[in-house]
C-alpha cells in the first residue's frame, strides 16, 4: 500500500470523529504531513464572507484576512475557475499575475509558504471552497504528487469539506419560527386557559379565524397538539 493510501486510511478513520474546527485542524495538519506537507489550509467563501481552518502561521492568517488578501489571492482566484486540483509554486499559480499579486506571493514566502496543491470545491449558490497543502520546501515537486496521488487528495478535501459541512449544521442552532403578532396573541390566551370561543370574544375575531392561527402556530412549531405548542412557545420564550 502507498504512503497516501494510509494517509488517507487514517484520515477517514479520523475525521468521523471530528467535533469541533479545533480537531478537524489537527485531523488534517496530520494528513498534510504524513503526504511531505509543512501546512493545510481550508477556504470556504460563502456570501462573501470567508472562512478558514488552517495550520499557517496564525501571524500570516491574521495579515491575510486583514488585508482581505482573500480577495487577491492568485490560488483562491484560480480555484473559482478550476474544477480539478492544481499545483502552484511562488507565482505560478495564475499564467499572468499583476503586480499586487506577485508581491502576494512573495510576502506569502516570506512566511515560508512556497509552494503547494490546491483543490477546488464547489457549494451552493456560488459558494466556494479550496483544501490546500503547502510546503516551504522549494524542492518539492507537487505536480509528481498530483501525478501519483490525484484520486487520493480529491478525496481528502471532499470528506473534510463534506464532514465539516456536516458537523457544522448538526450544531447550528435552530432559527427561531417566526409567529404573527394573531398567532402570538392566540397563543398567549390558550395559555391561560382560554377555549377558541373565548379568545375570538377577546380579540374580536371568529372563533374560526382563532383555529386558524392557532394551526398555523402549531406547525411553525412543530406540534402535534395546541397543548404542546402552548408549551413549546413558552419554553422558546416567544411569547412576552
Amino acid at each position: 500500500m502507498k504512503l497516501s493510501d494510509n494517509a488517507f486510511q487514517e484520515f477517514t478513520d479520523s475525521i468521523v470523529t471530528a467535533r469541533d474546527d479545533r480537531d478537524f485542524e489537527r485531523i488534517a495538519a496530520r494528513v498534510a504531513a504524513r503526504l511531505g506537507f509543512r501546512w493545510f489550509a481550508y477556504l470556504k467563501i460563502v456570501d462573501g464572507a470567508p472562512k478558514l481552518i488552517s495550520s499557517y502561521p496564525k501571524s500570516w492568517t491574521s495579515r491575510y484576512f486583514d488585508l482581505h488578501y482573500e480577495r487577491l489571492d492568485p490560488v483562491i482566484q484560480r480555484a473559482r475557475l478550476d474544477h480539478d486540483l492544481f499545483g502552484w509554486t511562488s507565482g505560478t499559480a495564475m499564467p499572468q499575475g499583476t503586480k499586487e499579486q506577485r508581491r502576494f506571493f512573495e510576502e506569502a514566502a516570506s512566511f515560508g509558504i512556497r509552494g503547494g496543491v490546491t483543490i477546488p470545491l464547489r457549494g451552493g449558490f456560488g459558494g466556494i471552497a479550496a483544501f490546500t497543502l503547502a510546503t516551504d520546501d522549494r524542492g518539492l515537486c507537487p505536480e509528481r504528487l498530483i501525478t501519483n496521488s490525484n484520486d487520493v487528495l480529491h478525496l481528502i478535501a471532499l470528506y473534510f469539506h463534506t464532514h465539516l459541512a456536516v458537523r457544522q449544521s448538526r450544531q447550528a442552532p435552530l432559527a427561531a419560527p417566526v409567529l404573527s403578532p394573531r398567532e402570538r396573541q392566540c397563543i398567549a390566551w390558550a395559555a391561560r386557559g382560554k377555549t377558541a370561543s373565548d379568545t375570538a370574544v377577546l380579540m374580536g375575531i371568529s372563533p374560526r379565524t382563532v383555529a386558524f392561527h392557532l394551526e398555523n402556530a402549531r406547525h411553525k412549531l412543530d406540534a402535534t397538539s395546541i397543548a404542546q405548542c402552548v408549551a413549546e412557545a413558552l419554553r422558546r420564550r416567544l411569547l412576552t
